[in-house]
């Protein structure tokens, strides 16, 4: 019986209810401005490019560093927040991102410029409104996460779609200094009040120490010599399968960043003109926001693996019809068909990780992955640049992002066929509790 000592515990808040729902829709808002900085920056390239006189590959470095930077970040963000919480992070974030900006505008060189991208923008900006805001999302749901988390994430997509056709003007008129100082102001004074909705403790909370003690006496009355499931995913060493999955993400994602880079240079070098290219970069990232919410229901029915095998051989069609379809409809229509078929590659290796992994290790290894993916966007920016400045030509860059494609499709190959062609792991093993011992 409860005295006035041991008062019941004051209701908290549930998960999947209306405020979860508003907090994932601040999430989004969010996560679409925080991402704004690897768009905004493939627009301004061929400004930037004729004022420093710099060659294709010099001035895809400023994206390069950016997304170097924003891997790194996701790590240190992730840590930052687990340590600190999340509204002090996402706060620094936006004044960091803020402060990117408004540097990068008056930047008096090229290099200088990419240092600002790389480590305020990207390891210090943006990195603080993806990987925090996904990892507490998944404290406020439970029968919804899956789509919640989908939502989330999609809010990389919603800035692809956003900013390219809002920035491209701004660029003409403005000039691409005066708008990135305009979007530094607009970035810190919007997080900055968007932030004042993420406080509060998640659902989640009080349940977390449960569940790690729970996790712990599991672990103790596991037979001695039997590997606890999830050690051993797809039947390899875990670092071995991890390092696979790290190849696997930096590889499609070197090819993902040849269309996402240099779609808007390669319509003005076409005759299409810059507008065009832009357009085309939002109808792309528009249709991606479509694939990663279908792709999370894909995920559910066929797992993981085959969902990223899927992808892959959808994603390697799309980089093809690229080279002999470069009419100005045709590309429209292969931007959206790339857009289509390449959003849920990524968002595929959480579901791996919850699949294969052990879940006490999830965060870290999905942190570990995301950062190879971003990697992989940074090398594919700069390395189509620099086939296109050896060879005068955007098809070689397409050809060797359909090679790194091909390396993406035999580790996902590969991974299939150790899970036997199912696609997700073994039902997890349920072990006695080490109370009734």
């Amino acid at each position: 019986m409860r005295t006035a000592l041991n008062p019941p515990p004051e209701p908290g808040p549930q998960p999947d209810s209306a405020a979860a729902w508003r907090r994932l829709m601040i999430t989004l808002a969010l996560m679409t401005i925080g991402s704004a900085g690897m768009y905004v920056v493939s627009v301004a390239l061929p400004a930037v490019q004729a004022e420093f006189g710099a060659t294709r590959a010099e001035a895809s470095l400023p994206y390069t560093l950016q997304m170097i930077g924003f891997g790194l970040g996701c790590l240190l963000a992730g840590r930052l927040t687990d340590r600190f919480g999340l509204v002090p992070v996402v706060r620094m974030g936006a004044v960091c991102l803020g402060a990117g900006f408004a540097l990068s505008g008056l930047a008096a060189s090229l290099w200088l410029f990419a240092l600002v991208q790389g480590v305020l923008v990207g390891l210090l900006g943006a990195a603080t409104s993806f990987v925090p805001l996904v990892a507490d999302t998944t404290l406020w749901f439970v029968r919804r996460r899956g789509i919640a988390v989908a939502v989330c994430a999609s809010g990389n997509y919603v800035a692809g779609a956003l900013w390219p056709p809002i920035v491209q003007p701004a660029v003409q008129w403005l000039g691409w200094r005066h708008t990135y100082m305009a979007l530094g102001l607009f970035s810190l004074l919007s997080m900055l009040a968007l932030s004042r909705g993420l406080r509060g403790r998640s659902p989640a909370a009080p349940v977390q120490a449960v569940a790690a003690g729970a996790a712990g006496h599991a672990g103790a009355a596991a037979p001695a010599g039997q590997v606890p499931h999830g050690q051993r995913p797809f039947g390899l060493a875990p670092r071995l399968a991890l390092a696979l999955l790290c190849v696997a993400g930096t590889a499609c994602c070197v090819a993902m960043a040849m269309p996402q880079v240099h779609i808007v240079a390669y319509c003005g070098d076409l005759g299409y003109g810059v507008a065009r290219g832009a357009e085309m970069l939002s109808l792309m990232l528009g249709c991606g926001i479509v694939s990663r919410l279908v792709s999370g229901a894909i995920c559910d029915r066929i797992g993981g693996v085959r969902t990223l095998l899927l992808g892959s051989l959808l994603q390697g069609l799309a980089l093809l019809l690229f080279i002999p379809f470069d009419g100005l409809l045709s590309l429209y229509l292969v931007s959206a068909l790339f857009g289509l078929f390449q959003g849920g590659i990524v968002p595929s290796y959480a579901i791996i990780v919850r699949e294969h992994f052990a879940a006490a290790r999830a965060a870290t290894t999905t942190g570990w992955i995301i950062m190879f993916t971003l990697f992989g966007m940074a090398l594919g920016g700069w390395m189509s640049g620099k086939v296109f400045d050896l060879t005068g030509s955007y098809h070689a860059a397409f050809l060797n992002g359909i090679a790194w494609n091909a390396l993406n499709f035999s580790v996902a190959l590969f991974l299939c066929w150790r899970t036997g062609g199912r696609g997700r792991a073994a039902p997890p093993l349920v072990l006695p509790a080490a109370s009734k011992a």
